[in-house]
């Protein structure tokens, strides 16, 4: 693996722009037409994205799918799946700003919930930045003065399942390769959605058609991206620059959907970024990337 970690953050940005833009063109077909069939025709394409580059990163597709913990991979794939399906969900009820704001806690979660599932010391110093970014979603909820949605534990919920998901990630890292884990996840995904989603079809416009095509491309050249990033840089060195999606996505709520950013949700939302970069940081200091 190259060590650029100056082209691995410019990787990472571009990373998070697209995805950013993925999720503003899930927001508006997800407002059309139901979030199952969204998800459902996206996994399609990733599916075929996810075969073709596991299956050339490990020889044959036979080598791709062999693993010693389907149970495990299987977890991870519907897991994803169900989580996307409750973030989608979450733009359209609450919009992008508010979701992501929220999301945004999920590098806290895998922190606090990397001891009992993966058995890694915590110290006080992270715990201490958990404690704070959690105090940060409570500014953004603002719960008891009336204000408070819903629909806000959507995200909540989804940034539960990715945190997981990702611990789930790393446990079956001890085992199986990425290109492994990778096909799993597309083909699991892909399977669930389309028994589930196959029900609630609905005919699309041309113009939606379109969208959907670059909803499919974005997710796959995201996806592209992100594998990119990861074999030039240490994922612990960009990680941080991944918190740009929520600057994006806040841009594209505002001027696509005419969402606005209020007061209490910009700061909690900087409490929260604040308080998971220094667990980010903390957690490379404790355990230093391999020269």
């Amino acid at each position: 693996m190259q060590n650029n970690t100056r082209l691995g953050i410019w990787l990472m940005c571009a990373t998070a722009l697209i995805f950013a833009i993925q999720d503003g063109i899930s927001r508006h077909l997800a407002g059309e037409y139901n979030v199952l069939m969204i998800v459902m025709i996206r996994y399609w394409f990733f599916a075929a994205f996810v075969i073709t580059v596991a299956t050339r990163q490990s020889g044959s597709i036979w080598a791709a799918a062999a693993t010693r913990q389907p149970v495990i991979q299987t977890l991870r794939g519907l897991l994803l799946a169900t989580e996307i399906c409750v973030m989608v969900l979450g733009f359209v009820k609450l919009g992008l700003v508010e979701s992501h704001a929220i999301f945004a806690c999920y590098p806290l979660l895998v922190a606090a919930l990397s001891g009992p599932i993966l058995g890694e010391a915590v110290g006080w110093r992270r715990w201490v930045a958990i404690g704070i970014g959690f105090i940060g979603v409570l500014v953004i909820l603002r719960p008891g003065i009336g204000v408070f949605s819903p629909f806000a534990i959507l995200p909540m919920a989804s940034a539960i399942m990715f945190a997981v998901y990702g611990l789930l990630t790393r446990f079956a890292a001890r085992k199986d390769s990425a290109a492994t884990s990778f096909f799993w996840t597309g083909v699991v995904g892909a399977v669930a959605m389309t028994i589930v989603g196959i029900w609630y079809w609905e005919p699309m416009t041309r113009p939606d058609w379109i969208w959907m095509g670059a909803l499919c491309i974005t997710g796959a050249s995201g996806h592209f991206l992100l594998i990119k990033t990861y074999e030039v840089a240490e994922a612990s060195a960009v990680q941080p620059f991944a918190y740009l999606q929520l600057v994006f996505a806040t841009m594209i709520g505002i001027a696509v959907f005419g969402e606005t950013l209020s007061t209490p949700v910009a700061i909690g939302a900087v409490i929260v970024v604040s308080a998971g970069v220094f667990a980010l940081l903390r957690a490379r200091a404790v355990s230093p990337p391999a020269d």
